[in-house]
């Protein structure tokens, strides 16, 4: 396994904060904010100061078996701290995807037995416990951020995969949710099931289609 070194720009921001006096500085990421089904996922990784880290990367530049392969790396750093939350589509649909997607982070930072500062991946996010810095691309600027987005990722795909046999037909194993061809195909034959998101388009189109296409029907 290759570590990052010191020195190395992706832990730029966090000697940045350690030099400032915070001594548990997370990253915090979330995945799911784009698919069809399924709930948004966040999580948060603190690495201690001093550690030897995976060298990580944005999750979605990762093959599959790297990503669960730094996966293991990240929770075997002596000292980590990770948490991660998830936030069901029927919320989603009930507060929005971006107040869920917030949420997510929130729950999964208050998991964290100790923690005094964040950087969280993208614009700035209100409602966190404790002070925090949004990086845009976060996760290919920090190992923290890059952590998280990695355990994240593969804590949804993981879950997607058993929704897949439990809610077979749509492909959920394959596109985990996102609307590809395959699921929009599989939604117009099927119709919807318990882990949709009604309150997005093409979801919602099939509950409830509009006044033009019930013409063509």
């Amino acid at each position: 396994m290759e570590f990052i070194s010191h020195d190395d720009r992706l832990l730029g921001l966090e000697y940045k904060k350690w030099d400032e006096g915070f001594s548990f500085v997370a990253g915090v990421d979330e995945v799911g904010r784009g698919p069809l089904a399924g709930p948004v996922v966040a999580a948060a990784v603190v690495f201690p100061q001093g550690s030897d880290i995976p060298r990580v990367n944005d999750s979605k530049l990762l093959t599959a078996v790297k990503r669960d392969e730094l996966r293991q790396a990240i929770i075997d750093v002596p000292g980590v701290q990770y948490a991660i939350a998830e936030v069901k589509p029927e919320m989603i649909d009930r507060i929005n995807i971006l107040r869920a997607t917030h949420l997510a982070m929130r729950l999964a930072v208050e998991q964290l037995a100790d923690v005094d500062f964040l950087l969280v991946d993208g614009l700035p996010v209100t409602g966190l416990p404790v002070e925090s810095l949004a990086v845009v691309k976060g996760d290919s600027k920090s190992a923290s951020i890059a952590a998280a987005s990695i355990l994240a990722k593969e804590y949804r795909d993981s879950l997607m995969v058993k929704f897949a046999e439990e809610f077979p037909g749509y492909g959920f194993e394959q596109h985990k949710g996102y609307g590809t061809k395959q699921h929009l195909a599989a939604l117009k034959e099927i119709g919807v099931c318990d882990i949709h998101r009604r309150s997005f388009a093409p979801v919602r189109d099939i509950i409830n289609p509009p006044p033009e296409q019930l013409e063509l029907w």
